[in-house]
């Protein structure tokens, strides 16, 4: 037997992994590297989170992503180049968050990386008639293994699109799985630059069915508006959207989005939601761009709307408890002020709280979930893609990368 084969089945056969997930959002601003133990499989998994950090990328690596992700056109040589970089660079950074913390390398079994979304192609979107979902992520799992010498799983979403989904939204099939609660439906709100939610139903509600969607833009109009107009990162504590006035004509016209017409599950990227389509809808109406402090006004408010809206139409047609169900939120939205004081009042029946209630740092939910996966894969049987799993087959998540 090969002993890299050799070595892979013994972790496998571990009944206690140290698994570092890796996470980079649609923001581009940087890598959550949060190192877990997970201990079983299936639904006797347990995790708890051991460490966590987000490491900012450079000025230059933002700007050579912001070159490829989520446009149009791209130089074909500058995807393949930052495949490559992107992996060295991201197992660069797991050796220095290793270093900090004092923990050797040879102590991790796994890294489990969801890579850099560069571009989301689902049907809905390319409208190509014999195509199928698509998705791409960049970050190359071969590099990270052969820079860290240690072994990686990574590239969850394309087993997903050659399942027949859409490549997203992932963290439903972990979140079924750690956090549903017996007697009160939840949904797990996750605001990153794409905003997306799972409603769990109670345990003892055996007629529901999870459901998992996108809801369409979280932060990423947002934070594009204020590169653009203010040359920062993102809103601050909602500071200058709480100096702002939402314009509501603008407000009815983003809500046309063609997405909003579609039935969940659904999902999106910042390919449809950008700053491009937001001037070419205002020219088509013959409108003026908004001063920016009422633009970021009004893009958290589309936000927060489009958001709740989208929980109020899943509960409806979910048969759901007399009670509204319990929203936790997690991801870059939670540290919006005035984007969770919206939400709040939107959804009057649905207490909306910090997803630490009942998990971990919300910061690092996504980078956690992709560690399940990924143990998932080496330790479970994979999982379900319908209602019955065994009827339509269970699926393994992600490519291993052997580190030699």
């Amino acid at each position: 037997m090969n002993p890299s084969i050799k070595k892979l089945t013994g972790i496998a056969s571990k009944p206690s992994k140290k698994i570092i997930g890796l996470m980079s959002g649609t923001s581009l601003d940087g890598l959550d590297i949060a190192l877990c133990e997970v201990s079983h499989s299936a639904k006797n998994t347990t995790v708890e989170l051991l460490r966590f950090e987000t490491v900012p990328y450079d000025k230059k690596t933002r700007k050579l992503l912001a070159e490829i992700a989520s446009v149009e056109q791209a130089a074909l040589q500058d995807v393949c180049i930052m495949n490559a970089r992107l992996g060295e660079l991201h197992g660069e950074l797991v050796l220095k968050a290793l270093d900090k913390w004092s923990i050797k390398p040879t102590d991790i079994d796994c890294i489990a990386s969801h890579g850099q979304t560069i571009y989301h192609a689902p049907k809905s979107r390319h409208r190509r008639k014999g195509m199928p979902n698509a998705t791409l992520q960049i970050g190359d799992g071969d590099h990270i293994a052969m820079k860290t010498g240690i072994l990686t799983i990574s590239d969850f979403r394309q087993k997903h699109t050659a399942a027949g989904g859409e490549g997203a939204p992932m963290v439903s099939f972990v979140d079924r799985m750690l956090f549903s609660h017996e007697t009160n439906d939840r949904v797990l709100l996750n605001i990153g630059g794409i905003a997306n939610f799972t409603w769990l139903p109670a345990k003892n509600s055996p007629k529901q069915s999870p459901v998992t969607t996108d809801t369409g833009p979280g932060n990423t109009l947002i934070d594009a508006a204020t590169r653009e107009y203010f040359s920062m990162e993102y809103d601050e504590e909602s500071r200058i959207a709480q100096k702002g006035i939402v314009d509501e004509n603008l407000l009815t016209m983003l809500k046309q989005h063609p997405f909003f017409e579609l039935s969940p599950p659904s999902t999106t990227g910042p390919e449809a939601f950008n700053l491009q389509w937001l001037r070419s809808t205002l020219a088509e109406r013959g409108m003026d761009m908004p001063e920016p402090e009422n633009l970021v006004a009004t893009l958290t408010r589309f936000s927060a709307e489009t958001i709740a809206e989208a929980i109020k139409s899943v509960a409806a047609t979910t048969g759901a408890n007399d009670r509204g169900p319990d929203v936790y939120v997690s991801g870059g939205g939670i540290h919006n002020p005035l984007m969770m004081k919206w939400l709040d009042k939107l959804l009057p029946d649905c207490p909306v709280r910090n997803f630490k209630e009942i998990g971990f740092d919300p910061d690092a939910k996504e980078a956690v979930l992709f560690a399940v996966l990924a143990n998932e894969t080496l330790a479970g049987k994979g999982f379900g893609m319908g209602e019955d799993s065994e009827e339509n087959g269970r699926v393994n998540f992600g490519k291993i990368s052997l580190p030699q």
